[in-house]
């Protein structure tokens, strides 16, 4: 379905019956990336899978500044009020976590749980988000200038990634047409407009969350394990797991393990 949230145009995909589930995924990713969960939890979540603004077949403004997390966040919102749902847990991974944890920042009315993926609050000071703000304005240059396909091959050569090396050929080929899929207006606007350089830091409102929170992390993506160990010490009522044998994307790593584990936490909460 479609749903227009100023002038942008979102592709939302339900699926399931129950409670309301958001799911926003990451960086180059689209709705897809949650199909497979559609089996393991159809039965008692109605799942609202969103291609983030830039991604899929939702719009690609022209303007970066359209794509500031706060605007996104309220885009989020508005889907929420049209679909007629107060409240719903959120489920964000990467670049989709740091949008479902600014959307509770700033909507916690709205927030039954929040279920966080290798994901951040953002960088703690203003000189670290200057030179990440400049590394992403360097990538965002990159995809204009040399399209999807080189940039595609650049991203999954990246450190981040590496674990996903051990994947089946299928996997990775679905993934990479997965990414291949976008648009690369839709990409570069992202990262100027809501990568981590851009995006304001909520450290300081973690302790202010007052629902249950799941931290997921990959034993094989140190950098996030000392990211959600600090988040953890910050949120009222935070549990955190990592998995082991596998890196950044645990969803894709592991998928059954990944299933298994937000079924049981939502359950309890």
């Amino acid at each position: 379905m479609k749903i227009v949230s100023s002038n942008v145009t979102y592709a939302v995909e339900i699926a399931g019956n129950g409670e309301p589930l958001v799911l926003l995924h990451g960086f180059t990713g689209n709705r897809d990336t949650w199909k497979f969960l559609i089996p393991m939890l159809r039965e008692s979540y109605t799942m609202i899978m969103v291609d983030i603004i830039g991604h899929g077949k939702t719009s690609s403004p022209s303007d970066p500044g359209r794509y500031e997390l706060a605007h996104v966040a309220e885009d989020i919102k508005h889907i929420l009020d049209e679909l007629h749902f107060p409240t719903a847990s959120i489920l964000g991974y990467s670049m989709g976590g740091r949008l479902a944890l600014a959307f509770a920042c700033l909507y916690p009315e709205y927030v039954e749980t929040l279920i966080l993926e290798s994901a951040s609050p953002g960088l703690a000071t203003a000189q670290e988000r200057e030179i990440r703000k400049q590394n992403d304005k360097k990538l965002a240059e990159r995809i204009r200038e040399f399209g999807m396909e080189a940039f595609v091959d650049h991203w999954e050569s990246i450190p981040l990634f590496e674990s996903q090396k051990h994947l089946s050929s299928k996997t990775r080929a679905a993934i990479r047409e997965q990414r291949l899929a976008n648009d690369s207006v839709g990409l570069s606007n992202s990262l100027l407009g809501m990568g981590t350089g851009s995006q304001a830091s909520h450290w300081g409102d973690l302790q202010t969350l007052d629902f249950p929170v799941l931290l997921l992390t990959g034993e094989l993506d140190p950098k996030f394990c000392d990211i959600a160990h600090a988040m953890k010490k910050q949120l009222m009522h935070a549990e955190w797991k990592i998995i082991n044998g596998v890196g950044h994307a645990i969803h894709v790593e592991d998928g059954e393990k990944f299933g298994k584990i937000i079924s049981e936490f939502l359950k309890r909460n």
